[in-house]
């Protein structure tokens, strides 16, 4: 039975309050006009990061603007309509093919009307549950365009979440590189040699880096990534801290050894590709490189979508086995 209690001309939608609850809203819909789908939501995925820090409210005043999601409904701190990660079938409207499999970066909602553009075509052989993954493989992709200048054959990754462990992937996929995750939870490492990548054993690897690709989101994980840096090194930092302030020791080795910290962030195309690239276009390769089957390791939980509230109360909790957590909208 579906799972959407709204009317037929209505859906419902997870809110965030902002104040660490969420809750379950009817959302009214227009007909689909001529340039627009109307979409049935299959699944969508929690960005576990970046969705629990809008859950408890924590995005800076000066980032309301910059970090607000495409079809974000809603001002931060909330309450706000959140999220960007949505699998849907194509059920109404004349631009697209009914039927038509799409995913959207979109909120988590029932059924949703936007723009026939926005709407990316899910390729043949990647399924709606693997699909679900495409907005943090666009997250990696953009990371890996940012880094190729620092492109070199042993990279370390530092922080094994969703963002990490993606990007060091690609870092394998397209360079060939020998990849080492740097994680504490030690589950890490069953997932990252299902990927191709290396699990570093705590203080078992005395080698320097000089490429790094940072996304712990934590202090001590930054500050990792500048213990294993080498000689004018090249930190990528993909981690958004939000409202929380962090200390580093730039005072030792980061000065005379030249290393440089660089932001790389998804809201903007990376330098090396913005000529020959647009938003949806990058969408849609990454959508293209969810044809591994090994990449179904990252799903490593699924509630249905009554369950948001609950399941954002206990991602923002602290949730440290979780890699992405799957909303399904049937049963």
């Amino acid at each position: 039975m579906k799972q959407d209690m709204a009317t037929k001309d209505g859906a419902r939608a997870f809110w965030c309050l902002g104040d660490g609850r969420g809750e379950i809203r009817a959302v009214a819909l227009a007909a689909p006009g001529p340039d627009e789908v109307l979409a049935e939501t299959v699944y969508s995925a929690v960005s576990k990061g970046t969705e629990s820090l809008v859950f408890r409210g924590g995005v800076p005043a000066s980032e309301w603007e910059r970090m607000a999601c495409p079809f974000q409904e809603g001002q931060f701190p909330g309450p706000v309509k959140y999220g960007y990660a949505a699998v849907a079938r194509v059920t109404g409207g004349t631009a697209l093919k009914p039927g038509s499999l799409i995913f959207a970066l979109y909120p988590h909602q029932t059924r949703f009307v936007l723009p026939a553009a926005a709407a990316i075509p899910v390729p043949e052989g990647v399924t709606p549950e693997r699909a679900v993954l495409a907005a943090n493989m666009e997250t990696a992709l953009n990371a890996v365009w940012d880094a190729e200048a620092a492109r070199t054959g042993q990279i370390a990754v530092v922080g094994g979440g969703m963002v990490g462990l993606l990007t060091g992937y690609l870092a394998r996929r397209f360079w060939g590189a020998e990849v080492w995750v740097f994680d504490p939870v030690e589950s890490r490492k069953t997932v990252a040699g299902q990927l191709g990548l290396h699990y570093a054993e705590a203080g078992a690897h005395p080698e320097k880096f000089s490429l790094i690709f940072h996304a712990s989101a934590t202090e001590a994980g930054l500050r990792t990534a500048l213990d294993l840096a080498a000689f004018e090194a090249t930190i990528l930092e993909l981690s958004w801290f939000g409202d929380r302030e962090v200390s580093l020791p730039l005072g030792g080795a980061f000065h005379s050894q030249r290393l440089t910290i660089q932001a790389s962030q998804v809201g903007a195309v990376a330098p090396s590709r913005r000529d020959q690239e647009r938003h949806a276009e990058r969408l849609a390769e990454a959508l293209t490189l969810l044809d591994d089957p090994a990449l179904d390791i990252l799903i490593t939980d699924e509630s249905p979508f009554e369950a948001l509230p609950e399941v954002l109360a206990g991602l923002a909790a602290g949730a440290p086995e979780t890699l992405c957590h799957r909303i399904r909208y049937s049963d």
